[in-house]
């Protein structure tokens, strides 16, 4: 019996499929977690969630940023962007069921040695500010409220965390924290705009997220994908498995127990 966690999918279900014929991923004893990201720019999104789906109570995932939008999308809040490739979701026979079951899904998810969240914790939050906060959206998203709270997510404002945060503005900080985190100013403010590997930012004044040095340390390992960038992260406390499958990287999985890990070639660029 295994714990499998896998960077951001975005369609590449091909891709997907061939890493767990790699380990032997068996449904009945085995568990797959995905750190979210499972539509979007790759050629089977449809496909990827209902094979994710299909797996039941054996694979467990959070929200990404693509998959917030495509929530969005369903609702008419935005157009479908043809890069995205999502357009096949909404015109299959079971998209409502598709569409309900992605509003179900959670920011953050725990298991007793680490946490997984698509783009990372907040560098303000402990574990407990973290658990608080992602129920606070997700009981949102769940509820009558749930088109409210998707028209009025897409701004990049507050950036820095206040416990006195009310109404919209606290539910975007915890939003966009979740999914859409990459660097932060060295005040805590996330930067919403810089989406380049840390190693090429000119600027002085930005970090990544779990570099800053006033980061609260938690007390479980954090695992995140979206960075594409970073092209896999390792470090003792924090682990970035996002490898950019879509843009024709590897598809990166970690086998928790032993700590291996896994790559499949994507095999062909998607982007």
């Amino acid at each position: 019996m295994a714990n499998y966690i896998v960077g951001d999918i975005q369609g590449c279900l091909d891709e997907l499929q061939l890493l767990l014929k790699q380990v032997n991923f068996h449904p009945i004893s085995d568990t797959l977690w995905l750190a979210g990201d499972l539509v979007a720019r790759g050629p089977k999104s449809l496909e990827t969630l209902r094979f994710i789906r299909d797996l039941g109570s054996a694979a467990k995932t959070v929200l990404g940023n693509h998959d917030l939008h495509l929530l969005a999308v369903s609702l008419g809040i935005h157009p479908a962007k043809n890069k995205d490739k999502t357009l096949a979701i909404f015109a299959a026979p079971d998209a409502d069921e598709l569409l309900d079951w992605v509003r179900q899904w959670p920011l953050l998810l725990e298991h007793p040695e680490f946490v997984l969240t698509h783009a990372g914790i907040s560098p303000q939050w402990n574990l407990q500010t973290a658990r608080k906060a992602a129920h606070e959206v997700e009981t949102v998203l769940r509820s009558q409220r749930w088109s409210w709270l998707l028209t009025n997510m897409y701004s990049n404002t507050p950036d820095l965390w206040n416990d006195d945060l009310q109404g919209i503005e606290r539910y975007r900080y915890i939003i966009n924290a979740f999914t859409r985190m990459r660097f932060c100013f060295f005040d805590g403010r996330l930067d919403m705009a810089c989406k380049l590997p840390p190693a090429q930012v000119s600027s002085h004044e930005l970090m990544p997220w779990f570099a800053l040095p006033q980061r609260i340390e938690l007390e479980k390992m954090v695992i995140f994908g979206h960075w594409a960038a970073l092209e896999g992260y390792f470090s003792p406390n924090v682990i970035g498995l996002d490898t950019g499958c879509v843009w024709g990287g590897p598809l990166t999985m970690l086998r928790w127990e032993d700590k291996q890990v896994f790559k499949q070639p994507a095999l062909e660029s998607k982007s």
